[in-house]
This record gives C-alpha cells, sequence and structure tokens, in this order.
C-alpha cells in the first residue's frame, strides 16, 4: 500500500483543505460547447497585479501572462510604443525592481529578448518521466481524459461508467480495472487506487502527507495540478459556478484534485530516485509568489502598449457630434463590437438614423424552451440568474409533429453511432451520404433555419408588471424620450457551420445563444397597449407612431432578420425602407470586414458562413480594446475599428445612478471576460487557447482535443487570434471610458470590490468623458488623475 495512513491533527487537516480550495479558485471555469461563454482565464488570479500573476502563472503551468519580449521590441522600433508610452508607464509602476529610466526599461527589454520561456515547476510525473524515459504526464492525460470523457458526457456518448456517482467514486471504479498505467510500467496501481481512501478529501491529505507537501507548498502545489489536466480542472470549476449561482456547492475539483495526488504518490513510490529533486520542488512551492525583475519590466511594456492604443482612441473620440432630434429609426444593437461596424455604416446610409448599444439579452433574465424541445435554455449573462420563463412552443399540434421529427432524428444517429450498426450503417447508407457530402463542399446546403413561433412568457405578466418592466428596460437603454418611428430591437447571432465553437460566435450576453428570443419578446411587450399605458403612468411618453421591432443581426454574415410578429400591420411601407438602409449597411460593412479576413473579398463574405472548411467564417471579437458607455454622440460618425464596446448611457436621466451602477458590475465585467480572453489565448495559447481547430474533436458535448485523446482544450483556436502570419487580436488590457461624474463612479467601485480590484490591479483601464472627450484616468486606490486634452498617455 502506497498510502501512509499517518495520524493527521484537525489543523493540518483544515489547512491543506483550505489550499485545495485555493487552488481551486484560483482555476477559471469553461462553458460547454452548446453554450459556450468567454471567460477571463485569470480570473482567480485578478486580486493581483500582472507581474504577480506571471510569477504565479509561470510557477504552476510555465506560461506567460504578457507577450514576448521580442513583441513589445518590435512595436517600440516601429514607432507604435513611444517614447511618451514607456516613461509614462514606467511612472505608473510601483515595482521596486523597476529600471529606474526609460533607457534602462529598453535595455531591459532587449535583454529580456534572448531569455529562456518560462518552465512550471515539476510534478512528480515530470521528475518520474525524466528518470525512467516513460512520458508519465502523457499517461496521465490519456488514461484520465480517457475516464472523463465518459463520466462527464452531456449526451453524446451511448454509454456512460458509473451514471450517477461522484467523479472520485466513479474514477476509483474505473481505475481498478484500467491496466494502462501498469502496461505503461506502474506496477501495482490498481491495487493502489483499491487501497486510497474512499472521500476526496481524506485522499488528498493522505497523499500531500505521503508527498510530503507542506502547508506552505500545498496551495500553488495544489493550483499546478489542476493546470495539469488542462479543460477537465476548468470544466469541474464550471460545475462549482453553476451550483453557487444555485447557492449550492459542487465537490468536483477536490475529486480531480484528489485523482491528480493518487497518480503522483504511486509515481513517487515506483521512482524513488526522485525523492530528493521533489523535495526541492516541494521547497520551491513553499516559496512566495514574487514577480523577478523580468516580469515586471515585461508588465510595464504591456502597460506602455495599453496606452499606445488609448492615445490614438483619445485622439478619435474628439468631442460630441450630433443625431437627429427624431430619428426615422433608431436601431438597438447589441454592445458587442462587430456591432460597432455596423452601426457606423447604417448611420452613414441615411442622416435620419440613429443607433443604441445595450447588452444584447435586453435586459431580460430569461429561462427559455425553445420549440419542440424540452432543454431549458438560460439566455442571460452568465452573472446572473433567470427570473422570467418564457417558451416559443406555439402550436401544440405542430409540436408534437415536430417533436416526433427530432426524436425520430436523434434516434437514427443514434443508431448510425452504435457498436452493433455503425459499419453495416457505413457499408448500405454511405452512398446515400454522397450527395449531401457534396453540397456540404460546395458551400450549398444551408442551415435550413426556419423562425420560430412568437416567443411568451410563460403565465403571461399582468398591466401593472409590464409597465414596471418596459419603463425599467427602457431607462436601462436610456431611452426614456425621442423615440423613432421604427425602433429595431436586434439581437446578434453568428451563422457558421461545421464549426464545434458555433456558440462562441453568438451572443455572450445571452448566454452563448443568438439574442433574437430577447428581443422580439421586449418588442411584442413595448408594443402592448396595457404597456403603454403604464408607461405613461411613469413618466415615459412614446409616441403614438412609434414601432418597435425585433431582428436578427447576422455577424458573420451581416444580413439582418427582422420579425414581424404579427404587429406591422399598416407599416409595411416603412419597413420596406427600413430593409432597404439595412441591405446598403450590410454590404458598407461587408467590405470594410473583408480587409480584415484572409482570402476574403466582400462578395465572398456570404459564402464563407456555409462553407463547411472554413476555419474563419469571421473574427469574432478579436481586436476588441475599449468599452465606452455614452451618449451616442460621443462616437457617432467616429471610426473606432470594430474594437470596441459601446454603450449607450446618459447619465443625467440616471437618477441614483442605479444603471450606471449595472453596467459597471455587469456589462464592464463580461465585457473584461471577453478582452481577457482573446489576451489570454493570444499570449498564452498552449494554456488558455483552444489549439488548432483543424484537429479537434469534439468530446462529450463538453469541449475538444486536439487529436484521439487527451486534455481538453478550453479558449479560443489558434485561428481565431491568429491569421497563419500574424496575430489577428492585439492583446490589450481594455481600455473602460464611461462619462459620468468622478464621485458616482469612485461610490459605486467602493460597494464593489471584486469589480474595483479589477481597475486596482491593472485588469482593465478606466477613464471617464465629459462632453466626448477623454477627461480623467483612473488611478489605484479610488483616485482620478487629470487628463489634458487627448493626451492620455502623459
Amino acid at each position: 500500500m502506497f498510502l501512509k495512513q499517518s495520524q493527521i491533527t484537525p489543523v493540518r487537516l483544515s489547512k491543506v483543505l483550505e489550499a485545495a480550495e485555493a487552488a481551486a479558485r484560483a482555476i477559471p471555469p469553461a462553458f460547454p460547447l452548446d453554450a459556450t461563454v468567454a471567460v477571463n482565464p485569470f480570473l482567480g488570479q485578478t486580486k493581483e497585479d500582472l507581474a504577480t500573476a506571471a510569477a504565479r502563472l509561470a510557477r504552476v503551468s510555465g506560461s506567460r501572462a504578457t507577450q514576448a519580449a521580442t513583441d513589445y521590441t518590435a512595436a517600440i522600433r516601429a514607432g507604435r510604443i513611444t517614447e511618451v508610452d514607456l516613461e509614462a508607464a514606467l511612472e505608473a509602476s510601483n515595482s521596486p525592481l523597476k529600471p529606474r529610466t526609460v533607457s534602462a526599461l529598453k535595455v531591459a527589454a532587449g535583454n529580456a529578448e534572448t531569455s529562456p520561456p518560462p518552465r512550471a515547476l515539476p510534478t512528480v510525473a515530470d521528475l518520474a518521466a525524466e528518470a525512467t524515459g516513460t512520458d508519465w504526464p502523457s499517461v496521465i492525460e490519456k488514461t484520465f481524459g480517457l475516464w472523463a470523457a465518459g463520466h462527464f458526457d452531456r449526451g453524446q456518448a451511448l454509454w456512460t461508467p458509473t451514471p450517477g456517482a461522484d467523479a472520485f467514486s466513479a474514477w476509483r471504479e474505473w481505475a481498478i480495472h484500467d491496466l494502462t498505467p501498469e502496461i505503461a510500467g506502474l506496477k501495482g496501481f490498481c491495487a493502489h487506487v483499491a487501497e486510497a481512501p474512499d472521500t476526496a478529501e481524506r485522499a488528498i491529505l493522505f497523499a500531500s502527507e505521503a508527498l510530503g507537501i507542506t502547508d506552505e507548498a500545498a496551495e500553488t502545489a495544489f493550483h499546478r495540478l489542476f493546470m495539469s489536466l488542462g479543460g477537465w480542472s476548468q470544466h469541474a470549476r464550471w460545475m462549482l459556478w453553476q451550483a453557487e449561482l444555485k447557492e449550492d456547492t459542487d465537490r468536483t475539483m477536490a475529486d480531480l484534485l484528489a485523482i491528480r495526488l493518487i497518480f503522483e504518490e504511486a509515481l513517487l513510490a515506483h521512482v524513488p530516485a526522485i525523492a530528493e529533486r521533489w523535495a526541492e520542488t516541494v521547497a520551491a512551492h513553499e516559496q512566495p509568489v514574487e514577480p523577478s525583475a523580468e516580469q515586471v519590466v515585461l508588465a510595464i511594456l504591456q502597460d506602455a502598449a495599453d496606452r499606445a492604443h488609448q492615445r490614438g482612441l483619445a485622439a478619435a473620440l474628439d468631442g460630441a457630434g450630433e443625431t437627429p432630434e427624431r430619428p426615422e429609426l433608431q436601431a438597438a444593437f447589441c454592445i458587442d463590437v462587430r456591432s460597432e461596424v455596423f452601426r457606423r455604416a447604417l448611420e452613414s446610409v441615411d442622416a435620419g438614423i440613429e443607433t443604441i448599444g445595450f447588452a444584447g439579452f435586453f435586459g431580460l433574465p430569461l429561462a427559455h424552451r425553445s420549440h419542440a424541445s424540452d432543454t431549458i435554455e438560460a439566455r442571460l449573462p452568465v452573472l446572473l440568474n433567470p427570473a422570467i420563463e418564457t417558451t416559443s412552443q406555439g402550436d401544440p399540434e405542430k409540436d408534437r409533429a415536430d417533436r416526433i421529427s427530432l426524436r425520430a432524428s436523434r434516434a437514427w444517429g443514434r443508431f448510425r453511432q452504435a457498436a452493433v450498426s455503425s459499419f453495416a450503417f457505413v457499408e448500405a447508407m454511405g452512398p446515400l451520404y454522397s450527395v449531401k457530402l457534396i453540397r456540404s463542399a460546395l458551400g450549398l446546403a444551408g442551415k435550413g433555419d426556419k423562425a420560430e413561433p412568437t416567443p411568451q412568457v410563460i403565465g403571461g405578466l399582468d398591466a401593472a408588471t409590464k409597465g414596471e418592466t418596459g419603463a425599467a428596460l427602457l431607462k436601462a437603454m436610456s431611452l426614456t424620450k425621442g423615440h423613432g418611428r421604427i425602433v429595431l430591437l436586434l439581437g446578434h447571432g453568428g451563422n457558421v457551420t461545421n464549426n464545434p465553437h458555433e456558440s462562441a460566435y453568438h451572443c455572450g450576453a445571452c448566454g452563448g445563444y443568438t439574442g433574437e428570443v430577447s428581443a422580439r419578446l421586449l418588442a411584442v411587450l413595448l408594443n402592448d397597449p396595457e404597456t403603454r399605458a403604464g408607461l405613461k403612468e411613469r413618466g415615459i411618453e412614446v409616441a403614438d407612431d412609434t414601432l418597435f421591432v425585433a431582428g436578427l443581426h447576422d455577424t458573420t454574415t451581416d444580413a439582418i432578420t427582422i420579425y414581424e410578429d404579427g404587429q406591422t400591420a399598416g407599416r409595411e411601407s416603412d419597413l420596406a425602407q427600413v430593409r432597404k438602409w439595412l441591405s446598403a449597411a450590410g454590404e458598407i460593412t461587408r467590405a470594410e470586414r473583408a480587409l480584415r479576413m484572409p482570402g476574403a473579398k466582400a462578395s465572398t463574405v456570404l459564402a464563407r458562413a456555409t462553407n463547411w472548411a472554413e476555419i474563419r467564417p469571421e473574427w469574432g471579437l478579436a481586436g476588441c480594446a475599449a468599452f465606452i458607455a455614452a451618449p451616442r454622440e460621443a462616437t457617432a460618425g467616429r471610426d473606432l475599428g470594430g474594437r470596441a464596446f459601446l454603450h449607450s448611457y446618459d447619465w443625467q436621466a440616471d437618477v441614483g445612478f442605479a444603471t450606471l451602477e449595472l453596467i459597471i458590475t455587469a456589462p464592464v465585467v463580461v465585457a473584461s471576460w471577453i478582452s481577457l480572453q482573446y489576451y489570454g489565448s493570444s499570449v498564452a495559447p498552449e494554456t488558455f487557447g483552444g489549439g488548432n481547430k483543424l484537429i479537434h474533436n469534439v468530446v462529450g458535448g463538453i469541449g475538444v482535443i486536439e487529436g484521439n485523446s487527451g486534455r481538453l482544450r478550453p479558449g479560443l483556436p489558434w485561428q481565431g487570434v491568429h491569421d497563419g502570419e500574424r496575430l489577428a487580436h492585439e492583446p490589450l488590457r481594455l481600455s473602460v471610458m464611461i462619462e459620468a461624474p468622478r464621485e458616482a463612479i469612485i461610490d459605486i467601485l467602493e460597494r464593489h470590490p471584486d469589480v474595483a480590484a479589477l481597475f486596482d490591479n491593472g485588469w482593465l483601464h478606466l477613464f471617464t468623458l465629459k462632453d466626448g472627450r477623454v477627461d480623467a484616468r483612473y488611478l489605484p486606490g479610488l483616485a482620478w488623475e487629470e487628463q489634458a486634452d487627448a493626451a492620455i498617455a502623459a
């Protein structure tokens, strides 16, 4: 028996489990493929600055938290990062390790160009591999990954081992009979697992004792093991995230740590010659996490790169522009950066058009059941819980027919995949699929999507609730007066095919689903006579001729679908004009976007959506760099390059600053997750990226692996941030610009310390705007620095 059943005090037990909990909290969640949303990969490090996080990640994963020194020095030589940027970034750093002058900073940057990449502290498996020549990390990765794919399966597999069991118990049952480690040379491993404690907590404790992991070393040693499991740890962290949203808990993270520790204990006993080197590694884990001088220099250079972009952004925001007094068309888009290009194009088509930016779920926290489906879809930001139940079930008779059709399709699919029938199926039916294969290869198959019935609230809403809900949403959108004749509410989604990350192209504010359900529901609500009466009672006047219409912006093709939902009688000519405007704007947008896409022309953008071999149907949110909450006058007519989240906000109409608080604590945080996911997938693709999509295989409906086994890969595929020659996403931390009184912003940050930490520790930058110009920069510790004109780096 490998485990040391020694006497362990309650204090020791508490400290070990506290370290395990802290290590688990350092891991970001990864959402499943059916509802993929961006997650900040540095979520567990936001209470540290960038340099300290770089030191921690170097220790536990061997990854950078910044770009390589060569990227910064190239930008300095090219003039993209100026002396002004370097001087300001150097002055802003409070590290005692920083260079004294800009000249010294440049010398340090040059020296860092030849430094080797960081290396993680070794696991026992790493040390055993060096000693024996057997790739034990790979053995663990493959055997664990094979089990995890079955255990965590979300409906892809036809059979799941030990359904309903907790992860640790299920793995023990599997591992007792899995001879793979023993065949690789780890003799007695099955017996070792059989003799392990029967709970994850006890297994963690006893294995830690056997491995000599001290209280001081435990947190980063455990963090290192979680990182070695890749996306499987992040999937378990998602399970905990989901449980805590429901005020519950989940123990899967502890289960995975126990499993990984059992492998470590067995290998240390199997290769005792590595004991001394392992003791040195434990001693290294005991040391405080502190950045090196080089990591401080790279963090300063990253700040300089951020400031270089901020200079250009401030120059573009050169004062308030004009918008029409009473527009013919008001189009409300999601704040998604892809909307910025279309909004600018649409406003250029006609002077009577105004656009609005608001989170794509339009403030409706929906738990939605789609047509002919029993699946409940959480169509809202992942930070929130659903509060409204809706459905698109429609006619019961038609629903029944569609349900039967869908069940038959699922049964046919399972028959095709079953072990008994799969080969016979290919022999008998393969030729019939050749037509489908050819059509898909030529991009002729299409998706065959049809509009679902109009969504409705289950149980309905009474007149008072309609008025209260409508008024609250219009106030949040800063849309309480001056409504256009047509107000178009546009959700968005990406139209792609043969892409397991399809939901990542949809609306993050809608939980990774498309946004038309929220838009359609809100349009129906705001056209309702009872709602209109309730709005008037609450001081919001909507003109009698104002019609709210829902639509869906396809961000891959830049086509707009309008949903009339039986509400547009008598307004046919108005909608015909709107469609002409939207079509013209789509052409302009496609022409601009095609310039960024490898091998694309404006005429080929539409075809990329249906091309099943297209690895870059669109760039998603690559390039995102700023979040601006201000009246449209501040950004109208400014070319922001499709890099800014644009949220409409009028602070003078925000009594009590409730809307400002919502913006800072929800859309800003969600935008930071998106920005930092793209940042992490760019600077540390091996750790935080999704790998090469050309060799992806879907596992369990959860995520993807490269090849046929191994680590689950979270994050963005390399093709989503790189064009084949260079990065398509410039790794920058998000610059948040808000037109609102400084004291109101400070009051909100004081009441939300977790959000304040994002700004205090440099994961986001914060500025105020005044009359459409940059006015002040936020400084750590709830302070402000006045900014002179556009020279915000100085």
